[in-house]
């Protein structure tokens, strides 16, 4: 190994990667979605064992607790990894949550009603960041970190344009057709 080498990737460098890829997605909203969709799936085919008692929580909405569970986790990883569709995902996470109250045993006792309810909120109302400036003015290929010429005033009209030969400044179209606009 030279000295330049850093050798194996240490612990802040796949915290500040992970950092990096939470922030660039709705990454609460789809785990408290997926996490919402744990206890709905589960409770229904879930065993408590108090002493020497057994009790039984499955009913006969067992398969449809499971479905709604395994489309809420799949909605989670959804929204992290399509950040495209949040909004469709956030929907329907909201609704199969609101769906789980009659059929899931009140939602998984409310945990993952909440829990699905809040993550579909969340991912309604996330949007990506704005570019930086400095950003964008690299993308347009302006290396330069000054700030733009002369920037329009808050309340300033443009003039009329000036003419050019051989055309009037009222000339919008060659066939105006009575001011009606037609598609063909």
């Amino acid at each position: 190994m030279s000295a330049e080498t850093t050798g194996s990737r240490g612990f802040s460098y796949w915290r500040l990667r992970f950092r990096a890829w939470r922030g660039s997605r709705p990454f609460w909203a789809g785990l408290y979605t997926m996490a919402g969709g744990v206890p709905i799936a589960y409770f229904p085919y879930a065993n408590l064992h108090l002493g020497n008692i057994t009790l039984a929580m499955s009913t006969t909405a067992g398969a449809g607790s499971l479905i709604i569970g395994v489309l809420l986790i799949t909605l989670g990883l959804t929204i992290w990894y399509h950040q495209q569709v949040r909004v469709f995902a956030g929907v329907a996470a909201i609704l199969l949550a609101l769906i789980s109250l009659p059929v899931a045993n009140i939602g998984g006792f409310l945990m993952g009603f909440l829990l699905a309810l809040f993550g579909g909120a969340l991912a309604l109302s996330w949007v990506p960041a704005k570019p930086k400036r400095r950003d964008l003015r690299a993308k347009a290929g302006d290396p330069s970190g000054d700030e733009p010429d002369a920037l329009p005033e808050a309340g300033s009209v443009p003039g009329p344009r000036e003419e050019e030969p051989g055309t009037a400044v009222t000339e919008t179209t060659v066939d105006a057709n009575g001011g009606r606009n037609s598609a063909g």
